[in-house]
């Protein structure tokens, strides 16, 4: 993997990519190149005791961030910035569960890219840990975002229509109270230029910006 980084110790460090469903973290993620860890693997089978629901219902509220696992992500970026390899969920979010697992290798990458719905809920302790590269919220357009996702999870045939239009409508109208969170929370608010730049300064081994 080559020498650790000399701030956190750790091989590598990561770059969080958060922001609402549908606001393209995947796609950024991609176009990268570098190793991506997707965080929404993390996300708890559906029969996981204490599940948040939804207000006035029995359905689980997967918007909400008890329905993620976060100390397995935070255990699983540490230990691919500390040994370059991790092994990870496979989440079917069509049958809420799990189904396999996998491993991560990060082949010598100084830096990767763990992007996911929840990734802001973890830049503060990714960042008290010394992993932290850069942490980051894609904002947009909502009518865009909610056009973008709702195509996606149709496509995908992640829930019923009924569902996802009922979501869809939910996430819309709540979208700039999300990415507010998400700055609050750590994260740089950004369109995908800019955290493209950001990705390559953090991938050439500049600090970690001041605002992340």
């Amino acid at each position: 993997m080559g020498e650790s980084d000399p701030v956190s110790g750790a091989l590598a460090r990561v770059i969080l990519v958060a922001g609402p469903s549908g606001s393209g973290k995947s796609s950024l993620a991609a176009r990268t190149g570098l190793p991506v860890l997707v965080l929404d693997d993390f996300y708890r089978d559906a029969d996981a005791p204490g599940l948040p629901l939804m207000p006035g219902g029995s359905a689980v509220d997967w918007d909400d961030p008890g329905s993620w696992d976060a100390d397995a992500a935070v255990a699983a970026i540490a230990a691919l910035c500390a040994l370059g390899t991790a092994e990870t969920p496979v989440y079917d979010i069509a049958a809420s569960a799990a189904t396999g697992r996998a491993r991560l290798d990060l082949e010598g990458a100084p830096v990767f890219v763990a992007e996911g719905v929840f990734a802001a809920e973890i830049a503060g302790r990714c960042r008290e840990l010394g992993l932290l590269a850069d942490a980051l919220c894609l904002r947009g357009r909502p009518a865009t975002t909610a056009r973008r996702r709702f195509v996606r999870d149709l496509r995908e045939g992640r829930k019923s229509v009924r569902f996802l239009l009922r979501r869809g409508w939910h996430l819309m109208r709540a979208e700039r109270g999300i990415v507010a969170r998400h700055v609050a929370l750590g994260c740089h608010p950004c369109g995908h230029a800019e955290a493209e730049r950001r990705i390559a300064d953090a991938r050439n081994g500049a600090p970690v910006p001041v605002d992340a």
